[in-house]
């Protein structure tokens, strides 16, 4: 059944309703789950990438919208750009970048770009190179940084739980559940709103099959429940078992062999045609040393 609690005003309903208009601008290209499945994104370097982000978020303390909007800027990037697949420092550029990006839009006290590198990354990549990597992000995800996110769902799909228990505990419960979705690319398929109403009713304790109710008209009950499955399948379980089915991964062309060679190429290539799905679409590259260096053995981030 379909509850609407009194003390909520039309406004309230119509703002929840401007949101689910805006999210589909703020989520990956519709191809991209598909070519996940298909290993032509390389799923493995995506795990690492938003484990380090969660564990970065977690050690600074940011909030957790600002992780999942980490993740968000990092799908919506693949899902129209390819990442070079024999660099190991690709993955980790765009995530320094992607985060930093967030951090940027959600926190108040923001850490210098060396110090976000933390948890012994294989390279360190100077400040100016991360913000070239920033500026070619935004262009690609056409400057919409304010995305919507599960996040902005929460408090009214909560105020909506016809419950007794604590909403700082629902909300606690369904925020940890949201982010632990960004760890498994199934649930790519599923827009913010469902991924939100799906971890308030698995916080609340609802079984899948017997969902009580819906928190939107504009709101898919189906997919509501696919997505509260899934979560009672990969997250609530475990998530290691999400990509066995996968197929082989598709080989690359020849990329460029650093950022600055990267960097340079997407400079180079017109945002607006198909050769942006490869770093390696243009041969232009800097004859400049790579601007990036080995971790040394000694930690060049403070240890705190």
């Amino acid at each position: 059944m379909s509850l609407s609690p009194p003390h909520f005003h039309d406004e309230h309903d119509e703002a929840i309703g401007s949101l689910l208009l805006a999210e589909r601008h703020h989520m990956p290209e519709n191809d991209y789950l598909r070519r996940c499945r298909e290993r032509s994104v390389d799923v493995s370097g995506r795990v690492e990438a938003v484990n380090w982000i969660l564990k970065v978020q977690a050690f600074y303390e940011f909030r957790p919208v600002t992780a999942f909007l980490s993740v968000n800027y990092l799908d919506r990037f693949l899902s129209c750009c390819s990442l070079p697949s024999e660099s190991g420092w690709a993955f980790q550029l765009l995530s320094v970048a992607c985060l930093s990006l967030a951090a940027k839009m959600e926190e108040s006290h923001v850490p210098f770009l060396l110090d976000l590198q933390l948890f012994h990354p294989t390279f360190i990549f100077h400040p100016k190179t991360v913000q070239r990597m920033e500026l070619w992000v935004m262009t690609h995800l056409k400057w919409r940084l304010r995305s919507v996110t599960p996040f902005d769902y929460l408090h009214y799909f909560i105020s909506n739980l016809p419950s007794s228990s604590s909403t700082i505990d629902h909300f606690s419960t369904a925020s940890n559940l949201i982010l632990s979705t960004t760890r498994v690319h199934h649930f790519l398929a599923f827009a913010p709103s469902t991924v939100a109403a799906a971890a308030v009713l698995c916080s609340a304790g609802y079984n899948a099959q017997q969902l009580p109710l819906s928190f939107h008209h504009r709101l898919n009950q189906e997919m509501v429940r696919c997505c509260h499955q899934l979560m009672e399948e990969y997250v609530l379980d475990t998530c290691l078992a999400s990509t066995s089915t996968i197929k082989p991964t598709i080989a690359e062309p020849t990329s460029p062999s650093s950022p600055v060679g990267v960097l340079d190429a997407a400079t180079c290539a017109s945002c607006d045609t198909p050769s942006d799905r490869n770093f390696a679409a243009s041969t232009h590259q800097q004859a400049e040393p790579p601007n990036k260096r080995p971790r040394p053995s000694t930690p060049d981030v403070p240890q705190r």
